[in-house]
């Protein structure tokens, strides 16, 4: 099912490349294969950030009525099945989906694993004169390997970047950044969901960091400019429903 997604990515990907490398965009230290992962994730973030905005006015609408739901949550604490119906009223009141911050991530993922196996296996794979692993960019493994795949101190993007704080730490950085900036609209007044994303904001970064060590340097790419894409994102954002909310009041 992941092919359905990997395959236009690849191509896209390709396509992308093929632009670069006739325009003459390379340059001696950022390869046409960097530059091509760039604008592909660049590209691939911007038909997903109606999704992505999406997300963020769900979360910020909870967020609005987390008081409101812990009001209730005081009042009927001796009568879960009131409360529940009471929190069920005022999220219909409210238009509020307590599950619509996930809908888009979930509806997301699927293509976020397309994006993640195209990088991983660009070009086919072989053992013993046979192919192991198709190649989503190139079907010539040949014309893979000669490629120039540089960017800045990373002579192959095919390779874990030799770096330990090269881009895996970059990746972790943005991923804690990231974390935080949407954690801050999602959690509320909610003490434990504050609690249980402080955790998150803790390990996952440390997750990615140790991940990008093995990885190989080209996803690490992938997902620090992703990462900057969505942080700059859901800073406008931000600002954008704040703005709203000021007008409004």
């Amino acid at each position: 099912m992941i092919d359905i997604f990997a395959k236009p990515l690849g191509a896209l990907l390709r396509m992308i490349f093929d632009f670069v490398t006739n325009i003459g965009l390379e340059t001696e230290y950022i390869s046409a294969y960097a530059i091509a992962i760039i604008l592909t994730t660049i590209i691939f973030k911007l038909i997903l950030l109606p999704l992505g905005i999406k997300q963020s006015k769900s979360m910020k609408k909870m967020q609005d009525i987390q008081p409101k739901v812990k009001e209730i949550q005081e009042k009927y604490k001796n009568d879960p099945q009131k409360q529940q119906a009471k929190t069920m009223e005022l999220y219909k009141e409210h238009n509020a989906n307590p599950f619509g911050s996930c809908l888009p991530l979930l509806i997301q993922m699927p293509i976020l694993i397309g994006f993640f196996r195209v990088l991983r296996n660009p070009a086919p794979i072989f053992e013993a004169g046979e192919m192991i692993s198709k190649g989503y960019v190139f079907q010539d493994a040949t014309l893979y390997e000669q490629l120039n795949k540089s960017f800045l101190w990373i002579s192959n993007l095919k390779d874990p970047d030799p770096v330990l704080w090269g881009l895996p730490l970059l990746a972790a950085i943005t991923t804690f950044l990231q974390s935080r900036i949407m954690s801050s609209k999602s959690a509320g007044g909610d003490e434990k969901a504050q609690q249980t994303q402080k955790t998150m904001n803790m390990v996952f970064p440390v997750l990615i960091l140790i991940m990008s060590r093995s990885f190989p340097a080209g996803l690490a790419l992938y997902w620090v400019i992703g990462n900057i894409f969505t942080i700059v994102q859901q800073l406008i954002t931000n600002r954008t429903m704040g703005g709203v909310k000021e007008e409004s009041s």
